[in-house]
This record gives C-alpha cells, sequence and structure tokens, in this order.
C-alpha cells in the first residue's frame, strides 16, 4: 500500500475516533425525519436545500473540528517531523470527508425518492460543493488555536458560501451570485430533483468553476499550514 493509502486508512480511523463518521450518520437520519413526512412534491423543493445543508455541515464544521483536535493533541506538531507531505495530510482529510458527505446525499435522496432524481447531477452538486466548504473552512481554522476562538469568525465565510441558497429559491437572482464557488453545485442540487433546468453554459460554469477555486484555495491552505502549524512547531 503506497503512503496516501496508509494515510486514508488512518484518517479513517481518525474520523471514527473523532465520532465525525457517527456524526454524518446521525445528521443523515435526522434529514430523512424532517424530509419523509413531507409530501413528494414539497420534498423534491426540499432536497436541494437540505442536501447543500448537509454537505455543508460536513465540509465547514468536520474539517475544522478534526484540525482543532489535531491541534489539542498535538498531532499536528508531530506530524511535521515525519516524513508526511502537506498534500497528503490534507489530500487524506479531503477524500475521507468528501466522500461521507457524498454517500450521505446518495443516501438521503435515495430514501426519500428512490430512483427517482438525477443521481449524475447531484454528484456534481455534492463533490465540488463539498471540496469548496472543506478548504475555506480548513484555511479559516488555520489562525486559531481552538474551536471557541475560532467560531463567531468563521460564520462570516460560511454565510457567504451559503448565500447562494437565496438565489436557487428566487428570493435573490443576480449576476453577482455567480461569483459565489458554491452556486454551481447548488444549480446541479436543484436540476437533480427538478426544481430547475440548467443551460450549456451553467453547466460548464458549474463544474469549472469550483473546482478551479479549489485549487486556487490549496494555496493559501498551504502557506497557512506552514505559517501557522509548521513555524511554531519549529519554534517551540
Amino acid at each position: 500500500m503506497n503512503r496516501l493509502g496508509v494515510v486514508l486508512r488512518g484518517e479513517f480511523r481518525l474520523q471514527w475516533r473523532y465520532r465525525f463518521l457517527q456524526a454524518g450518520i446521525f445528521s443523515g437520519f435526522m434529514w430523512l425525519l424532517i424530509l419523509l413526512p413531507l409530501p413528494h412534491d414539497l420534498r423534491s423543493m426540499a432536497e436541494p436545500y437540505v442536501i447543500f445543508g448537509d454537505l455543508s455541515i460536513v465540509g465547514w464544521f468536520f474539517i475544522a473540528g478534526a484540525v482543532f483536535f489535531e491541534k489539542g493533541d498535538r498531532t499536528l506538531n508531530a506530524l511535521v517531523a515525519t516524513p508526511l507531505r502537506f498534500g497528503e495530510y490534507l489530500a487524506s482529510k479531503l477524500i475521507t470527508l468528501t466522500l461521507l458527505s457524498t454517500v450521505l446525499a446518495i443516501f438521503v435522496a435515495t430514501v426519500t425518492h428512490g430512483t427517482g432524481y438525477r443521481l449524475p447531477l447531484l454528484l456534481l452538486g455534492a463533490v465540488p460543493g463539498t471540496l469548496v466548504m472543506l478548504l475555506a473552512s480548513f484555511i479559516s481554522s488555520m489562525p486559531f488555536s481552538s474551536v471557541s476562538n475560532w467560531f463567531l469568525p468563521s460564520t462570516i465565510p460560511l454565510a457567504v458560501l451559503t448565500f447562494p441558497a437565496f438565489h436557487l429559491s428566487g428570493i435573490l437572482e443576480t449576476p453577482w451570485m455567480y461569483v459565489i464557488p458554491t452556486l454551481g453545485p447548488l444549480l446541479f442540487l436543484g436540476a437533480a430533483f427538478g426544481q430547475t433546468t440548467l443551460e450549456a453554459w451553467q453547466i460548464g460554469y458549474g463544474v469549472v468553476y469550483p473546482l478551479i477555486f479549489a485549487a486556487l484555495l490549496w494555496l493559501p491552505a498551504r502557506h497557512l499550514f506552514n505559517r501557522h502549524v509548521v513555524a511554531k512547531s519549529g519554534s517551540e
């Protein structure tokens, strides 16, 4: 098994130890309790927002929680002294948590709609949307030493990333909303349940822009990790 495979296996164990996997499963069942009593038409209307909310919870709070657990356990300081590369460390978190978010989205959609939704569009919404949330949350968590210090400041970027929900609902449809990288994934989620129809340019935008944005977020993520973890570990 290559090194990334070993890291992934260890990351799954950590997610289980920190009870994030259990929390994700619990949240999936909680969403079902909300969705299943609704009539089918209302359920289809609510589903994109529910899945977007779930991937926001997993993408924003789970990775930050893992970082703060590792800071508290001084695991990050120990990792700096190992051959583990930053890319392997962050990739393991992105892969495991994106997988968790995507499985939860498929689970909730299948239980509530059977096969009455479009799986490819669901995946195009869940995967890039979670990646953007994960990387933005990771960046936001780096300067802070505890979750209590991080929580209030983090609500500002989280509010920005979840703002496109107003666009999909029709409450606030403006062109500048397309600057926010989570709009594309949310449009795919809406299309997966027949809430909206996408034009060709929206499909291209929804696929390309979030992935480019996520790739660009990798750079400040590495910089802040070096500044707030590697540099501080070297000075201790």
